[in-house]
């Protein structure tokens, strides 16, 4: 008889802190529903806004239930602890556990001083300054914002002064 040693089915929610800016909510659900989720080798992995926006942590952990997960895991998209990481998503993941009996949880930790941050943002300086360079086009996060530009302080007071 194969028993598999771990029956554990493993669902993942990836939650950020809500915007109510849709194309931010937008940006956290896309990059869940393809790179994460093409990245992680759990086939059950859903985005979730702690507040401001759905899918809601207990929508998405419901979600994990209904498409077999028997344990949580809910990943911060959070850079740093805080408060949210220390007592909100906690108390909500509870709230969303307590629907569910005989699902376990893990609220795992935000991304803070992991070795591979250092990476990301040399990555997002270089690709920055290229795009300033005229090297390549804006990335997603400034996509249409025109945002991504050198400027002066002379420049910052002159547009603060004519507004």
């Amino acid at each position: 008889m194969d028993e598999n040693p771990n029956p554990d089915v493993i669902g993942v929610i990836v939650v950020d802190h809500g915007s109510r800016r849709a194309a931010s909510n937008e940006m956290l659900e896309d990059l869940t529903r393809t790179s994460i989720s093409e990245r992680l080798d759990y086939d059950i992995v859903e985005p979730a806004h702690m507040e401001l926006a759905e899918p809601s942590i207990a929508t998405a952990f419901d979600r994990c239930v209904e498409r077999g997960a028997t344990t949580v895991v809910i990943q911060p998209y959070f850079l740093l602890p805080g408060k949210h990481w220390n007592q909100d998503i906690p108390e909500l993941a509870a709230e969303a556990a307590a629907r569910h009996p005989g699902v376990t949880y893990l609220v795992a930790a935000p991304f803070g001083v992991h070795p591979l941050m250092a990476d990301v943002v040399s990555a997002r300086v270089e690709y920055c300054l290229a795009h300033v360079r005229g090297e390549v086009p804006e990335c997603e996060a400034c996509a249409g914002t025109g945002t991504c530009r050198m400027r002066t302080g002379d420049q910052v007071a002159a547009e603060a002064a004519a507004s």
